[in-house]
């Protein structure tokens, strides 16, 4: 193709996509809340922070929801003023995603807490 015709189409690059797209800003602060995100409650359970497990698990939880939310919004850019807002699909396709994500972890972590540490053989053996 000639420059002439590179020229004549570089106005109808976006061919109508009126979609938001992130700003190289966008994606860090994106990145940043992330690692940030992440780092909080594996220090949380690293330095035994909080007084029990259960109100660890339940931060953790809650952080894990902000997470997605975060990921939801910076990543795959869902917000209020693409496509008329948030459709309600994309909310419940949302809280099925927290649903699975949350209970799915603390299942696996259950199981794979009780089929892989018996407590038969953690007392019985010296």
């Amino acid at each position: 193709m000639s420059t002439d015709t590179h020229a004549v189409h570089a106005d109808d690059h976006h061919h109508g996509d009126s979609h938001a797209h992130g700003t190289f800003s966008t994606y860090m602060l994106g990145f940043v809340l992330s690692v940030v995100l992440t780092a909080i409650p594996f220090w949380l359970v690293m330095s035994g922070a909080l007084p029990s497990k259960q109100i660890t698990a339940l931060v953790i939880m809650a952080f894990a929801v902000v997470q997605i939310v975060v990921h939801m919004i910076y990543f795959l850019h869902m917000n209020t003023t693409s496509e008329n807002g948030w459709s309600m699909m994309a909310l419940i396709f949302t809280i099925v995603m927290v649903v699975i994500a949350l209970s799915g972890s603390l299942w696996v972590m259950n199981h794979l807490n009780s089929n892989m540490m018996p407590i038969h053989q953690m007392t019985g053996m010296k």
